[in-house]
């Protein structure tokens, strides 16, 4: 065919639908399994972002549109400056905020309770790929955290490409079974949250 020949079109028949999204790695896993089975590869599935001026009402509403309970906060793509999981939305630091502040829920921006970047944990994709699920579980429970960034490449003067996410969600869905996570205080700060 000529490639400026024009292509067959045909008219939409009544019932036509929406072609359907499949969940990415949902099938079963133990803690045997490979460690990238668990993982969300951002090479395959778009992030989802959300601006750190947003507000929670707005982060909440992408995060139902897109079917996800977490958004990279980003100002300037493809940069990184935090997250935020859907739990961020009315947890602790949302409520601090209304007491304290005297804020209301729809005054609250996604800046105001994200994680930043500096608090989120991260493992080098090399060493991801030999790992298996257990290995992940474990380094979840020891660092009392619900996600784990995977990270490809960097340097000096060259920062890493964020590959990847694993969730506690994802892998408890795939194991058919809850992971128990303790969450652990990393600053002096995060004492009273954990107290509570």
């Amino acid at each position: 065919m000529s490639r400026d020949s024009a292509l067959a079109t045909r008219s939409l028949e009544t019932g036509a639908v929406l072609a359907q999204a499949q969940p990415w790695q949902t099938f079963p896993v133990t803690l045997d399994s490979a460690a990238v089975a668990v993982m969300t590869d951002l090479t395959v599935v778009k992030a989802a972002t959300v601006s750190p001026a947003a507000t929670l009402r707005q982060a909440e509403q992408k995060m139902i549109y897109q079917g996800v309970r977490l958004l990279f906060v980003v100002s300037d793509v493809p940069a990184v400056e935090g997250l935020i999981a859907s739990t961020d939305l009315r947890g602790e630091r949302t409520l601090r905020l209304v007491q304290q502040r005297g804020l209301r829920y729809d005054d609250i921006a996604v800046g105001d309770v994200m994680t930043p970047r500096a608090q989120l944990d991260a493992i080098e994709f090399a060493r991801l790929q030999p790992a298996r699920v257990g290995n992940l579980v474990a380094t979840l429970k020891k660092l009392g955290r619900n996600h784990l960034l995977v990270v490809d490449g960097g340097g000096v003067g060259v920062p890493p490409r964020l590959r990847g996410i694993v969730s506690r969600s994802q892998i408890e869905r795939q194991l058919g079974r809850a992971i128990d996570i303790v969450p652990v205080a990393t600053s002096f700060a995060d004492l009273p949250q954990m107290l509570a």
